[in-house]
């Protein structure tokens, strides 16, 4: 009898990315979103086939983008044969059931999929708390969505259709699951908090960040521990504390979930807790990937977010992170314009606006002495402010 072989791999969906361009956002800039939510879909395990963009005054309330482009999305998905449809915003639950609905295929928007990678990579049972709230929280809307096969079944009063009435079972399981969730998550606070009360005395710094700057490296390269790193977004996603020396000042160093461009509301609230060390900390490191050709944009989405933490009141060490993937770049759009050179840039307001600042490769270890001989200056006149007496032992 002749053997059967089954292909038991696991088949990579292939992916169609959609986003729009308002009036306040230039073509670059939604190439440069796009090209990192290809990132996030290939975090994610996807294949990115082709991506969509249409100018607009602003989303089409039923459809997200307009009904031509939508026609011509459309077309390509089924000669494609595309799995998945990603949008690089938050869509309403209308827009996903009218999009779905038109295209016969997955459709995720950019919160969705990134609430699929945080649940993929949560390891301790704050993170899955934290994101499982999370994934309720946007689910708990959209429930409506789920129960198409039923809505023929419309009722009124005194003829309510099953679909309504199982909607309604779903929303009250779901809300009784948000409330232990949250319950489950004060009781790990609460723990957090007293391990962290336990840790008062020690000088304490705070690594932050854009996603995928290289935090974790520059843990591993500090602390001499092994923190999980790689290159891709959201690799970290449980805050690591690690005790260093330097010389003879002992400190603490904790490594932080990355910060990315809309973020979902619901996971910076799920996350303010695992947060508390950026709150808490006395020190700010915050990594920038100068490699990166929008470095600008996620410095300022960071502070943005350390803004919302209520995290803006620290001692911020600037490193400027992967010089030895730098390339110059223009310093203006004119054909023939200098190009500013690592040296340049050094030299510019960028880097004295956020001052102190230090250029380093934690990969290739360049410039490491002379972060760490930052690192345990600050940390040394925190703790001599802190406990005057110790001064002579430092």
């Amino acid at each position: 009898m002749r053997q059967k072989f089954y292909d038991t791999a696991v088949k990579q969906e292939r992916v169609v990315l959609v986003g729009i361009i308002t009036p306040n956002e230039t073509p670059e800039q939604e190439k440069e979103y796009l090209e990192e939510l290809q990132f996030l879909v290939e975090t994610a395990g996807g294949e990115t086939i082709k991506s969509f963009t249409q100018k607009m005054q602003r989303p089409e309330r039923a459809t997200f983008v307009g009904t031509g482009k939508l026609e011509e999305i459309k077309e390509f998905v089924i000669a494609q044969e595309i799995d998945i449809v990603v949008f690089d915003d938050e869509l309403t639950p209308s827009q996903l059931r009218n999009i779905e609905n038109e295209l016969q295929v997955k459709i995720l928007d950019r919160s969705n999929l990134i609430l699929d990678i945080f649940a993929n990579r949560a390891q301790t049972a704050q993170a899955k708390a934290q994101v499982e709230l999370a994934q309720l929280q946007y689910l708990l809307p959209r429930l409506t969505r789920l129960w198409t096969h039923l809505e023929r079944q419309k009722g009124g009063i005194g003829m309510r259709g099953p679909g309504e009435s199982q909607i309604e079972t779903d929303r009250r399981l779901i809300l009784n699951k948000i409330d232990l969730l949250k319950e489950k998550l004060k009781l790990i606070d609460r723990q957090n908090e007293t391990q962290r009360k336990n840790r008062y005395q020690l000088v304490r710094a705070a690594l932050v960040g854009y996603t995928n700057v290289g935090k974790s490296t520059i843990m591993n390269m500090i602390s001499k521990s092994e923190v999980f790193a790689e290159n891709k977004l959201f690799a970290t996603l449980d805050t690591t504390v690690r005790k260093v020396v330097i010389e003879n000042m002992p400190f603490l160093l904790s490594d932080t979930v990355g910060f990315i461009r809309k973020l979902p509301h619901h996971l910076v609230e799920c996350f303010k807790s695992t947060l508390d060390e950026v709150r808490e900390a006395d020190i700010l490191i915050h990594v920038v990937d100068v490699s990166h050709p929008n470095f600008e944009d996620q410095i300022r989405t960071v502070n943005e977010t350390l803004k919302e933490l209520g995290a803006v009141d620290k001692q911020v060490i600037t490193v400027f992170n992967k010089i030895d993937a730098y390339t110059p770049i223009q310093a203006s759009p004119e054909e023939h314009a200098a190009q500013l050179t690592l040296e340049d840039f050094k030299q510019s307001w960028m880097a004295k606006n956020n001052s102190p600042a230090l250029f380093i490769s934690a990969l290739k270890k360049e410039n490491v002495d002379e972060f760490r001989t930052l690192l345990y200056a600050h940390a040394k006149a925190i703790h001599t402010a802190r406990y005057p007496y110790d001064k002579l032992l430092y």
